[in-house]
């Protein structure tokens, strides 16, 4: 999508102001201008962190709606819905740091999975992996984080998926990458 530093800054903004209205039982009001400069659709998922622990992350992977309401909804998911977290508190927001990642549409992986390893380049994929119903997905900056390789990301987003790790050798599982372009407070200034 090609997002400058100044758009990821306006992208934060409005996913603390999302989560600022929700706690504060008010209407968010989003400029024309945010309105049009983010008009068009693309995958998001705001990531809420406290002292660099995590305490929300929920997204979009599919373009389903214009990038400022993706972003505006996954922030409200990211502080109230995230079933492994309480929902966030008016008093804790000021001790919340946000990050928005903005994907790029999922790429599935072809050929033998052995090969899949190859195809990934850690710090620049996520991973999507899905088997039946199970679907687990993980933001390339997670593998950075981890210091693993192609390998070991494939094992953590089976693990994620609630499935056996190398279940992504199966022809039944299909694999997807992607990248993100990914913005964090405090750190375009």
């Amino acid at each position: 999508m090609n997002l400058t530093a100044e758009d990821g800054k306006i992208l934060i903004l409005l996913a603390r102001e999302s989560i600022s209205s929700i706690l504060n039982n008010r209407k968010i009001q989003i400029e024309p201008k945010v309105k049009s400069r983010f008009s068009e659709s693309a995958g998001a998922f705001v990531t809420l962190t406290v002292d660099s622990d995590l305490r929300g992350c929920i997204g979009f992977t599919d373009a389903l709606f214009p990038l400022w309401e993706t972003v505006e909804k996954a922030a409200a998911a990211a502080a109230l819905e995230d079933p492994r977290f309480p929902p966030v508190a008016k008093e804790e927001l000021k001790t919340i740091k946000i990050e928005v990642s903005v994907l790029a549409k999922p790429e599935l992986l072809k050929g033998n999975p052995e090969e899949y390893e190859k195809q990934i380049k850690v710090g620049k994929h996520g991973l999507i992996v899905e088997s039946g119903y199970a679907k687990g997905l993980l933001l390339p900056q997670v593998f950075t984080e981890y210091g693993v390789n192609a390998s070991e990301a494939l094992n953590m987003t089976c693990e994620k998926a609630g499935i056996a790790r190398n279940s992504w050798k199966s022809p039944k599982c299909r694999v997807y990458k992607f990248s993100a372009e990914v913005f964090t407070e405090g750190k375009q200034d």
